[in-house]
């Protein structure tokens, strides 16, 4: 029922992950469906080859940041 939502209305995503300020992933609230951003901006879905390469982005990003604040500090 919840996809035929979807097909109809279309989806309605909401934020699950802040990769970094600028690549997210999203998940449908009605169906589940993943998607995240691609490289233009565009949602692509989260397919596992997707989900390796945010989760690399997201360890560098959080290093680079704590590196930052401990220079700042310093």
């Amino acid at each position: 029922m919840k996809r035929i939502f979807c097909k109809i209305f279309g989806h309605h995503y909401s934020v699950s992950k802040k990769v970094t300020l600028h690549i997210k992933e999203y998940k449908c609230v009605h169906c589940d469906k993943e998607v995240t951003t691609d490289v233009s901006g565009n949602l692509s879905a989260l397919t596992p080859e997707l989900q390796e390469i945010n989760h690399a982005l997201e360890e560098l990003y959080q290093k680079r940041h704590r590196a930052a604040e401990h220079q700042q500090v310093a």
